[in-house]
């Protein structure tokens, strides 16, 4: 078998071409990004010598038509998630921030003018975009409970508030955010650039997960925000949304990626550690581990590849969204749980990187939607019931 992480070859899915792009982007970041990781990892630091790497991969905004680079099916944007999360969770998140975000958020909603003015410079990383919904008060009851304002001025929109957890803020060139309109009381989305007075970031510290991603706390004070950098199609709720119903899938994928990158690890460890004379991977009960680990990883992947069948047929809703989110990362924190157990006292050093993968989980398994959160979106579906509050 020549990749055991894959088990029941879902890469077969894609054709040549794209098989090419999964390959590159596998051997770039294993080769450029495995050997430094850790380095920044504990050092709470982001390796901005990697976007020029990204850059050349050409995955920024793989599935959205008038970026200038080439297209990619959702199941290749997803497997694509997978592979970047299997070498580092918090690269992974970087480009899901940037990628289906701040971008996603430009290609649903933006007119466009405004799409052929961002999306091009975005997909080249030549501009790099965070997303700014969460609040310091408001996580996931943020859908009625939104108190960033909105003011308009004539041609200008007036921004105050706070926004908490938003990752790529300290250096984005554009941030998407959400605020509550005063006159209609609709949450719409703005592109606020970096070097507008009144915005200011302040770096998140002292994280225990994802500590490459430079989360930050947005601070807006009278932001004057001008009508051209208002999303044209973001006019309520709903709109944001639909953003978030797209990237959902993308952090179901990521949590295949960790998941399978703590399993690759604990398998090259199983082979090389030797205990009573032998590899350990002729235990039954390091086998038992390994099993366990790659049947989550497969049904984690083949959940993942049917709800990229129905995005590209148009036919999946919130629910698969949000039952793939919720499902596939709570197999995933089993999975590096099972990572770090085969390798004992040895699991929780960096220089064997499971121990890293176990810490970024905890937050791939919050963010974008608790699983409490995408229980009650599924639950709803199923039941015609809502239990929300």
């Amino acid at each position: 078998m020549t990749d055991p992480g894959d088990f029941y070859d879902i890469e077969e899915l894609l054709d040549a071409r794209e098989r090419a792009v999964l390959h590159e982007v596998r051997a770039t970041l294993r080769r450029e990004v495995t050997p430094v990781i850790n380095h920044y990892w504990t050092r709470a630091e982001f390796p901005h010598e990697i976007i020029p790497i990204l850059r050349g991969l050409g995955i920024a905004g793989l599935p959205y038509p008038g970026t200038g680079r080439a297209t990619g099916r959702p199941l290749l944007d997803g497997l694509v998630f997978a592979e970047i999360a299997a070498v580092d969770p918090s690269i992974a998140t970087f480009h899901g921030v940037h990628s289906g975000l701040a971008m996603g958020s430009i290609h649903l909603c933006g007119s466009a003018e405004q799409q052929e003015r961002w999306l091009p410079a975005m997909a080249n990383l030549d501009l790099i975009g965070a997303f700014g919904l969460t609040e310091p008060e408001v996580g996931s009851g943020v859908a009625g409970g939104l108190t960033t304002s909105a003011r308009r001025d004539g041609d200008t929109w007036i921004l105050n508030g706070r926004k908490t957890w938003i990752g790529n803020a300290t250096f984005a060139d554009l941030v998407i955010i959400w605020a509550r309109d005063e006159a209609d009381g609709q949450v719409k989305g703005f592109v606020v650039e970096k070097d507008m007075p009144g915005f200011s970031t302040r770096k998140l510290e002292d994280k225990i997960a994802l500590r490459v991603v430079q989360n930050a706390e947005i601070t807006l004070t009278d932001v004057a925000v001008p009508e051209a950098n208002r999303l044209t199609r973001a006019n309520s709720f709903k709109d944001t949304a639909a953003v978030l119903r797209l990237t959902r899938a993308g952090v179901a994928w990521m949590a295949v990626g960790c998941a399978r990158g703590a399993f690759e690890h604990a398998l090259a460890y199983a082979k090389e550690r030797e205990q009573f004379g032998r590899p350990i991977a002729g235990f039954q009960l390091v086998q038992d581990l390994l099993v366990r680990m790659i049947g989550n990883i497969t049904a984690s992947a083949a959940l993942c590849s049917q709800l990229a069948r129905m995005q590209e047929s148009g036919t999946s809703a919130d629910e698969h969204s949000a039952l793939a989110k919720a499902f596939c990362t709570v197999r995933m924190r089993e999975t590096v749980g099972y990572a770090r157990e085969l390798m004992g006292g040895n699991g929780i050093l960096l220089e064997h990187h499971v121990g890293r993968f176990v810490a970024d989980a905890e937050a791939i398994y919050s963010y974008e939607g608790t699983r409490e959160m995408n229980t009650l979106i599924v639950g709803r579906a199923i039941t015609g019931h809502s239990a929300f509050v």
